[in-house]
């Protein structure tokens, strides 16, 4: 039979094996590899000199250097980051994901980085709104894999509208111009940024209100990790935590968008 004083050594050398063990953990991730779709502007592009820039970058590099880590950005196309992920070519996803329960099967998510809205864009004169009945027989543009995506072939297609999915916006952007698809839903501020401020958006606009559905939607986006690193995650939680009280979100914020990204 142990003693108390027997006992109690033994729970002081668990919790010392347990503490080195957080620490070894914590030093395995000195590099982070963080898997991105360049190809949505404001958040995430790739730049002149080919590295890739945008709200979610810095995000990403600032949670790294809360972590004493080196942040190495790994592009890949949308639909291809879980896989990704899963297949260890990355140990973070950050690339506009909305954490939904649907990518939760799959995948475990951060505490919340922003909250982002869903809206159509169409030309001003065809005066569509982001309703079935009022888009039967239309063709939609949506990015493959996105939640945006999984909307309209679930919500839309049943009265007859058409999804057609894309490997990333530009191309929807181009096929809307030239009048092959008759709407793009999407993300509001990706979408406005990305396209209606630009020469190629004139004519067009957001037709009616935003699009919404919590199920298929989420409550914001996040980073998300493998289901085998809740250290990583919780170490991220802690990162990004830390930046939202420090200040250094809201100078990251700041330089991309002039309203409140975050979210109540």
């Amino acid at each position: 039979m142990k003693t108390p004083r027997a006992r109690t050594m033994l729970t002081a050398a668990a919790l010392t094996l347990m503490v080195a063990a957080t620490m070894a953990s914590a030093k395995e991730w000195s590099t982070i590899r963080v898997g991105v779709d360049p190809t949505y502007p404001p958040f995430e592009s790739v730049a002149t000199n080919g590295a890739v820039q945008g709200f979610d970058i810095d995000l990403g590099n600032a949670l790294c250097a809360k972590l004493k880590a080196k942040c190495v950005w790994v592009q890949s196309s949308f639909d291809g980051l879980i896989p990704g992920l899963q297949a260890r070519k990355f140990d973070v996803i950050l690339s506009s994901m909305a954490a939904t329960a649907k990518r939760r099967e799959q995948i475990d998510f951060t505490e919340r980085l922003y909250r982002n809205q869903t809206r159509l864009i169409a030309r001003d004169s065809a005066h569509l709104l982001p309703e079935a009945s009022k888009l039967a027989g239309k063709r939609v543009a949506v990015e493959q894999g996105t939640v945006q995506e999984t909307y309209v072939r679930e919500k839309w297609a049943p009265s007859g509208v058409e999804a057609v999915a894309y490997p990333s916006y530009d191309q929807a952007y181009s096929d809307l111009v030239a009048g092959r698809v008759d709407a793009v839903l999407m993300d509001a501020v990706q979408g406005k940024l990305g396209f209606l401020t630009t020469p190629s958006g004139k004519g067009f606009a957001f037709a009616g209100d935003v699009v919404y559905d919590a199920k298929i939607m989420g409550d914001g986006d996040a980073a998300g990790v493998r289901k085998s690193d809740p250290e990583l995650r919780d170490a991220l939680n802690g990162a990004i935590a830390d930046i939202l009280r420090d200040g250094t979100y809201r100078r990251i914020e700041a330089k991309y968008f002039d309203f409140d990204m975050y979210g109540k």
